[in-house]
């Protein structure tokens, strides 16, 4: 089976979300998706999906606001089949975050005015308008090791006047933990998402930020035989983290694998209880030093209060890969480019671009494994793993090769010439 045979197979996986009307129409809208040479609206991919012209561009539109299908249905599949591929047993190791689709139109359904994180700095907020959504990530460990990848396996929508980011976030986990009952996860998010240790989340450890000034306190002492009035639910103040950070006993040296590479670092351990976002139960403090000292702190927290120091940090570290995935999603699958404006279109497109980007690093990782799939280039020969767009290249090849030759008995083209046209093509923008 070649690499386009292994793209449709992949394909198929995902037939049971869909009707038999929309299913023709997602497979041709998913690769059309993918090889589209410029801005992925929908007239364009329609040109890509159907030249022929066999059903009218109307069909394609109505797919993506109001077809037969569910967002959710996708997902869990998809987290299925990476998760039965890839991380088999032990805890499975996801990360949240919340990311800016820009749009533009004064009538986009879920779209307003929201903080830009990419434009905006510690003392300057900048605002866009787009779509606010909260993604989760599984993280993945790819067969070429280095940084691991950060595949979308679930989304909301947060609305002006809605659901709140930290109970989007509660519901979206709760659902993914639904669909592996009997495994334990590991959540990393960033300090904006630190509450959710307080969650009761189900089998969820979670690891995250802590504020330099947050109120610490000792846990709770054992009621005293005979003791009257309410049990305390705390026990002394302890100084914040920050002056905890100022002491010279207790430090010691772990090595930490941060994003592939290991990394010494000076780590001082407290176990405590942040009162305010996790007042049931104590955390681990984790304040991670460089013994250079040539950067400042860092205040870690992790509810596995029998974690090591240094999977922590690692664990953290590891949570730059969803970075990654807004990034590519955005830049080189056009994620916010598709003209959607009613209903749940916008939603819909939005997601269906986080969900392709995982299908694609999930081909690319089953067909290709560690084997190198592009060739060196002079200003940069040390490449040794390989880039998103590595993966949407390699499929971009088999596609647009199967495409222009499959049942033609008679190729006027060189292989020379056909394969600089396939080449162009794969690295089309």
């Amino acid at each position: 089976m070649d690499g386009a045979d292994n793209w449709q197979h992949l394909l198929v996986a995902f037939a049971s979300a869909f009707t038999q009307p929309s299913l023709r129409i997602f497979f041709t809208m998913a690769t059309a998706w993918v090889i589209c040479p410029g801005r992925r609206v929908v007239t364009r991919l329609y040109l890509l999906a159907d030249p022929a012209r066999e059903a009218a561009h109307d069909a394609y539109h109505r797919f993506l606001r109001e077809g037969a299908w569910a967002l959710a249905d996708l997902f869990r599949l998809l987290a299925l089949t990476i998760v039965s591929y890839t991380c088999r047993t032990g805890r499975i190791p996801i990360d949240l975050d919340d990311t800016l689709y820009h749009k533009s139109g004064r009538k986009v359904d879920g779209a307003g005015w929201w903080r830009d994180a990419v434009r905006s700095t510690n003392t300057k907020m900048v605002s866009a308008f787009g779509l606010n959504l909260v993604v989760l990530t599984l993280r993945v460990t790819a067969p070429w090791g280095g940084e691991p990848l950060g595949l979308p396996v679930n989304m909301r929508l947060h609305r002006k006047g809605g659901k709140t980011l930290i109970e989007l976030a509660s519901e979206m986990i709760r659902e993914f933990c639904s669909w592996f009952p009997q495994r334990e996860f590991n959540l990393c998010a960033d300090g904006a998402y630190a509450t959710l240790a307080g969650a009761a989340l189900p089998r969820v450890h979670v690891t995250s930020r802590m504020r330099r000034d947050a109120a610490l306190y000792a846990p709770a002492p054992k009621r005293r035989k005979g003791q009257r009035g309410r049990p305390r639910t705390k026990g002394r103040r302890l100084p914040t983290p920050e002056q905890m950070a100022k002491t010279k006993k207790g430090w010691r040296r772990v090595v930490a694998s941060e994003r592939g590479k290991p990394r010494e670092r000076l780590v001082l351990v407290r176990r405590l209880l942040w009162y305010r976002v996790c007042r049931d139960s104590p955390v681990l403090l984790v304040i991670s030093r460089d013994p250079e000292g040539k950067e400042h702190d860092d205040f870690f927290f992790t509810t596995d209060l029998c974690a090591y120091p240094e999977v922590a940090i690692g664990q953290y570290a590891g949570r730059w890969s969803i970075e990654d995935t807004f990034k590519n999603v955005k830049q080189l699958l056009g994620g916010e480019q598709p003209q959607t404006w009613k209903g749940t279109g916008p939603e819909r497109v939005a997601g269906f671009s986080l969900w392709l980007y995982s299908a694609v690093w999930l081909w690319y990782i089953t067909t290709h494994g560690a084997r190198k799939t592009w060739n060196p280039l002079p200003w940069y020969r040390e490449k040794s793993t390989p880039s998103f767009a590595d993966a949407l290249a390699a499929l971009r090849r088999v596609v647009w090769h199967q495409r222009l030759f499959e049942g033609s008995k008679v190729k006027p083209l060189t292989p020379k010439m056909a394969g600089r046209l396939i080449e162009v093509l794969a690295h089309a923008a």
